[in-house]
């Protein structure tokens, strides 16, 4: 099931790649920032049993592993990570390979990778693009203690892209480190892009390196702000930890 964005709680079923280029402080995966030598495939739809395979996993090995998880009857297949678009040959065979075959192919990345979502937009149904911030996100290898540029023209050059897909939207994460100026620079840049795309403003779940969320008058009081620059903006926290799952 899906737990973040604008279609939460649609039924989804989920293909996570690995490696990741960033370090996020909230990151619910850290297991996936570098490549593995074994994966995990669920054997039955929502039984939480799994089998371990060795990787790389063929694609016709994923395919008919999703066959087997009732494929047809989810909302979305979500390519995810890590960073997908670090391995674009994979995620156009795997949209190529389940295309057509019921769910929309929804797409979820950091949106940094431009020239990997040029070579697979075209493949997709849906790009859910995080906005990530300079205050709570370093690629991977840089200090914590420098300050870095901010990744807005990079976001833009993807979003750009990624509005050439049926759909997407934008995710930006909140927490107590969050500047209101580089929200809403980013609610600017979107505005001039892709003014249709919905922004999804989601308070931080504790975990990492971020130990609270941030006060819920100071996100509603940033999406107001937010809202005067674009016409669809959503507070959505994630809902799956509800659930138990990572």
């Amino acid at each position: 099931m899906q737990g973040e964005g604008p279609h939460v709680g649609a039924s989804t079923l989920f293909i996570r790649l690995g490696a990741c280029d960033l370090r996020c402080r909230w990151c619910d995966s850290p297991h996936t920032w570098k490549p593995a030598e074994t994966c995990r495939l669920e054997t039955k739809r929502g039984a939480g049993a799994f089998e371990t395979l060795p990787n790389p996993v063929p694609i016709a090995a994923i395919v008919a592993a999703a066959e087997r998880l009732e494929l047809a009857a989810h909302a979305f297949v979500s390519i995810t990570g890590g960073e997908p678009l670090l391995q674009p040959e994979v995620v156009a065979a795997l949209a190529a390979a389940l295309r057509g075959r019921g769910p929309r192919i929804h797409l979820e990345t950091h949106g940094l990778a431009v020239a990997a979502l040029a070579q697979v937009v075209e493949q997709v149904d849906l790009v859910a693009m995080d906005w990530k911030l300079a205050s709570d996100v370093r690629r991977a290898g840089e200090s914590w203690k420098a300050q870095r540029p901010d990744f807005h023209d990079e976001h833009e050059a993807f979003l750009r892209v990624a509005a050439r897909a049926p759909e997407v939207f934008v995710k930006i994460v909140v927490t107590p480190a969050t500047r209101d100026e580089e929200v809403l620079e980013a609610a600017r840049r979107i505005a001039r892009t892709a003014p249709r795309s919905v922004l999804v403003l989601q308070p931080v779940t504790p975990r990492g390196g971020v130990a609270e969320r941030p006060a819920p008058g100071r996100v509603l009081a940033l999406a107001a702000a937010a809202e005067r620059i674009l016409r669809d903006v959503r507070v959505i926290p994630q809902t799956h930890p509800i659930y138990g799952v990572p």
